[in-house]
This record gives structure tokens, sequence and C-alpha cells, in this order.
């Protein structure tokens, strides 16, 4: 089940949008937040495509995948409601819990999908003063390999070209 950490970073409360709710559905067609102009399939399909277009398909099932829990965790705070946006906290590990057990998919993939947002989630814990949330997801950080972080680095492009 999805995690929301709230603004003081210490009360962490479930969310588990179920697929007949309102907010599963519009974010999964028609929005996110003032990052993505899409919803998260839009998005998804976009990943896709920069992931082809740059002959890179060893990310292809990372593409389809990456988002997958989007919808389920997705919420609103107090300022998500004013500016009309949705928040998606551990999002990659609600994805990651879905993909964990699907044979199709290797570890490598199931890996990325888990850790795909962990650069990004690493600064802004840092910048915010989540010190809790930036020790667990810097000792996640330690235990890759620098290979497997250049490649987190380069599905972070596709993603954010997907964004566009």
């Amino acid at each position: 089940m999805g995690k929301k950490e709230n603004k003081n970073e210490s009360d962490i409360v479930a969310i588990n949008n179920k697929l007949y709710s309102k907010t599963f559905w519009v974010t999964l067609l028609i929005k996110q937040n003032r990052w993505h102009r899409h919803g998260v399939l839009i998005h998804t399909l976009k990943v896709v495509y920069q992931v082809c277009k740059a002959k890179d398909y060893k990310f292809l099932a990372t593409a389809f995948f990456h988002d997958l829990g989007k919808p389920i965790v997705a919420y609103r705070d107090d300022e998500d409601k004013i500016t009309g946006e949705y928040s998606f906290t551990d999002h990659e590990e609600e994805s990651y819990q879905i993909v964990k057990n699907w044979p199709i998919l290797s570890d490598w993939s199931k890996d990325m999908i888990r850790y795909h947002y962990l650069i990004r989630d690493r600064r802004n814990s840092k910048k915010r003063g989540h010190l809790k949330r930036l020790a667990r997801l810097d000792a996640a950080w330690d235990k890759l390999s620098p290979e497997f972080i250049k490649d987190l680095e380069q599905f972070l492009i596709y993603d954010d070209k997907g964004k566009k």
C-alpha cells in the first residue's frame, strides 16, 4: 500500500485509491501536477516513445510500468487543493509492489521501477529538510552500483522528456 508523508514528514498516512475512485481515474487519464502536462497514461506512453526513439530498449519495461502505482497513491494536500494538483509520494514503491512478482520482468527492470525517482527524491528531501526520509533514501542509494545509478540518470532523462 502506498504511503503519504505530510508536510512535517513524521506522520505517515496510508493511501489506497480504488479502481472506482474519482482520484484514480482523474490522475490516470486527465492530470497530475505542474511537472506533468498529462495524466499518467499519456505520460507513460510518451516515456515509452522516448525510449523507443532512442532505441534504448533495455528501458522499455521500466517505461511502461514505472508509474503504475501513481493513481493508487494519488492524494491532495492543502496546497494541492488550492492548485488543483495531485501528489504521489512513494509511487515508485507502490509500482514496484505491483510488479515485484511478475516473472516476465527482470530483476533489473523491477529495481529500475522501484528506484526510478530516487535521484530526485533524495534532492527534494534534502532541500525540504526531511531528514528521516533522506536517511532512508540514502540507505537505498548506498546499495546501488555505479552502473545502476548511471542507468537511473539515463531513465530520468526519458522520464523528463515524457512530461512535456
